[in-house]
C-alpha cells in the first residue's frame, strides 16, 4: 500500500476517531507492522491515508471474526501491497459476510461503542428503516420505586450489518435511494439463489444421500460465493465505465 503517492489527509487522532478505535490502538498496530508507518510532515507529525482507514477497518474485522493478531499478520501479508482503499473495503465487506446471523440486543450506550461514533435520532431511524436495528423500547417495572428512572431503550441489532449501515449514514444518497439499492439485491440475490439451488437439485439428481448432497453443497458453496462477488464486482465496473463515459 503506498502512501507517498496520494495525498495523507488524516492526523494519529483523526485516524482513530474516524476508525471508531482509540489512538493507543492504531500505535499498537502500527507497532506490530499491521499498519504501515504514516507519511511524516511539518513539525513531524504523522498524516494517514483513506488506505490506512481502510486496512484498519479490514483489522478490526478480522478481529471480531476472531482471528489472532499473529494470523492477522499472516492473512495481511498475503494481500497486494499496492491495494487501493476501495479493494480494501471490498475485502473487509466479504470477511464481514460471514459473520453468524444473529441479532443481539444492546443498549445505545452499546451501540454506540460498536458503530464508533455518536448516533443521532436521525441517524437511529435511518438504521431502522434500513432493518440495521430495531427498537425495543424499555418497560417500567411495576415493582421500581416511585419517580424511579424508566429502564433506557435497547436495539436489537444485527452485527453482521451494524458496520455496513453505519457507513451508509455517511453515503451522500437520498434515504429513497439506499432503500431501492437494498431491495434491489434483495430480489437479484434471492432470485440467483433459487436457481442456482435447482441447477444444484437436478445435478444431484433424487436418488442421491442426503450426506451426498450436504458434501456437494459444502464444495460447491464457496466457489459459487467467489463467482458471484467476482462477476458482480466486474459488472458493476463495467456499467461505471459506460456510465461515465455516456455523462
Amino acid at each position: 500500500m503506498t502512501t507517498d503517492t496520494e495525498e495523507p489527509t488524516l492526523t494519529v487522532d483523526e485516524l482513530a476517531a474516524r476508525a471508531g478505535v482509540t489512538v493507543r490502538t492504531v500505535r499498537f498496530y502500527s507497532s506490530k507492522g499491521l499498519l504501515p508507518p504514516p507519511v511524516i510532515g511539518p513539525r513531524r507529525v504523522g498524516h494517514y491515508s483513506q488506505e490506512h482507514l481502510a486496512r484498519l477497518a479490514l483489522i478490526e474485522e478480522l478481529q471480531r471474526q476472531g482471528m489472532t493478531l499473529a494470523a492477522i499478520e499472516r492473512h495481511l501479508q498475503r494481500l497486494p501491497a499496492d491495494l487501493s482503499a476501495q479493494d480494501l473495503a471490498l475485502h473487509r465487506a466479504v470477511v464481514a459476510s460471514w459473520a453468524p446471523d444473529a441479532a443481539e440486543d444492546v443498549t445505545r450506550e452499546e451501540l454506540e461503542r460498536r458503530a464508533g461514533r455518536p448516533l443521532a435520532e436521525e441517524d437511529l431511524e435511518r438504521l431502522v428503516a434500513m432493518n440495521i436495528i430495531e427498537r425495543v423500547e424499555g418497560t417500567s417495572d411495576s415493582s421500581s420505586s416511585p419517580g424511579s428512572p424508566a429502564p433506557a431503550d435497547s436495539f436489537r441489532v444485527d452485527p453482521a450489518l451494524l458496520a455496513l449501515g453505519v457507513q451508509l449514514l455517511d453515503v451522500p444518497l437520498a434515504h429513497e435511494s439506499i432503500l431501492a439499492a437494498r431491495g434491489v439485491l434483495l430480489e437479484h440475490s434471492r432470485a440467483a439463489a433459487r436457481e442456482l439451488s435447482a441447477l444444484l437439485r437436478e445435478a444431484v439428481g433424487e436418488h442421491e444421500s442426503v450426506a451426498a448432497v450436504k458434501s456437494l453443497s459444502a464444495h460447491m458453496q464457496p466457489l459459487v460465493v467467489q463467482a458471484l462477488l467476482t462477476t458482480f464486482q466486474r459488472s458493476l465496473k463495467a456499467e461505471l465505465r459506460v456510465w461515465l463515459k455516456e455523462s
